[in-house]
């Protein structure tokens, strides 16, 4: 089985940094995509084109935040055995992250957030950005999130999800207890709605960075069931 990692908004492989090495020394073949984040479909074509490109086998998927409607959308691929959810978007087909977002209140991080000429979006790096958001990252990852964060077209949250994979993929889903990025309610209410096998895991929603022995023991479990 081989693993596909697929980031967030705004970010970049290096989301997996804590994650991919230890999947490496379990002896996985790992890699993880850069989406441009241009749109959804855009995404999910760069996914599905890496899975091509650069896997022969069967592929688990795992996404983390807006890349889980990345992996929804990609999953469809022949190849894909499954997916993980973690503390991800997971629309359904025809739906996008903002039919999501409508239906809950505002979470704490819509305070923090930038918009920029384009309409595209980024998070504040300021001190009540991290001590509200995200407090248990290390002022170390703190700094190669400012070395690596990119703006997201706003066409990645109001674009209709392609396809939605979960319908017909075993999946998985780890729900982040103390997250303000994506509402804890939103993110057990998609797995609810999924079916998916879920877990909770202490912390922000910066999962990867956090709890990345979390994270692998999830994608073991998941090879091992498929």
């Amino acid at each position: 089985m081989e693993i596909v990692l697929v980031h967030g908004a705004g970010g970049t492989p290096r989301t997996w940094a804590r994650v991919l090495p230890l999947l490496e020394e379990s002896g996985y073949a790992v890699s993880a995509v850069t989406n441009p984040m241009t749109s959804l479909l855009d995404d999910v074509a760069t996914t599905t084109a890496w899975i091509d490109e650069h896997t022969t086998g069967d592929v688990l998927l795992v996404g983390h935040s807006y890349g889980g409607a990345v992996i929804g959308g990609a999953g469809v691929h022949p190849r894909v055995r499954g997916l993980v959810y973690v503390a991800a978007w997971g629309p359904d087909a025809g739906e996008s992250i903002q039919d999501i977002l409508v239906r809950y209140p505002p979470a704490e991080v819509s305070q923090h957030m930038l918009r920029g000429p384009n309409g595209e979006w980024t998070s504040a790096d300021t001190p009540e950005y991290w001590a509200e958001i995200n407090p248990d990252v290390s002022p170390e990852m703190r700094v190669l999130w400012k070395s690596d964060t990119r703006p997201s077209a706003n066409a990645v949250f109001e674009q209709k999800a392609p396809a939605a994979a979960w319908r017909d993929r075993p999946r998985w889903y780890l729900v982040a207890a103390q997250d303000k990025t994506l509402r804890t309610d939103t993110q057990r209410d998609m797995a609810a709605r999924m079916e998916a096998v879920t877990y909770d895991v202490p912390g922000s929603h910066s999962v990867p960075q956090v709890s990345p022995g979390r994270v692998v023991e999830l994608i073991d479990e998941a090879v091992k069931a498929l």
